[in-house]
């Protein structure tokens, strides 16, 4: 019996861009759960255990990506879990969130930022980096 595939949670708004990341993601040999926001994704990942969770800065608020962040540090199901942001509210708000340090990074709770648009080989290259998958 083969090995089951690492499970990647992605969580945003834009049901275009979690589309997308379904689709390179699942190329990338990875199960894929989506959420469009993150109630829906907590509520998720309590029924499944996600291996690395996906996450947009900003949805219904600036700083939705932050408060899920938390949530999920805060819950000892998930507190191990890598997290990666992935957001384009530097190009479209004019906003600078992206970390500079590992520092930065930890303040952020977050093990990687990525900016939109990020290519398909730079994600699946840090959830390889990240899951070891």
């Amino acid at each position: 019996m083969g090995r089951v595939a690492p499970l990647v949670m992605v969580v945003d708004d834009d049901l275009d861009f979690l589309e997308i990341c379904r689709h390179v993601l699942q190329v990338g040999g990875y199960r894929v759960a989506c959420a469009s926001d993150p109630a829906e994704a907590l509520q998720q990942m309590a029924a499944e255990k996600p291996d690395l969770v996906i996450s947009d800065l900003m949805m219904k608020t600036l700083d939705a990506g932050f408060l899920f962040v938390k949530q999920v540090r805060d819950d000892a199901r998930f507190r191990d879990l890598p997290v990666i942001i992935i957001t384009g509210v530097a190009s479209q708000r004019g906003y600078d969130f992206e970390p500079r340090t590992a520092e930065d990074l930890a303040a952020m709770r977050v093990d990687a930022f990525l900016a939109k648009p990020s290519t398909p080989d730079k994600l699946l290259a840090k959830v390889r980096e990240l899951i070891g998958s």
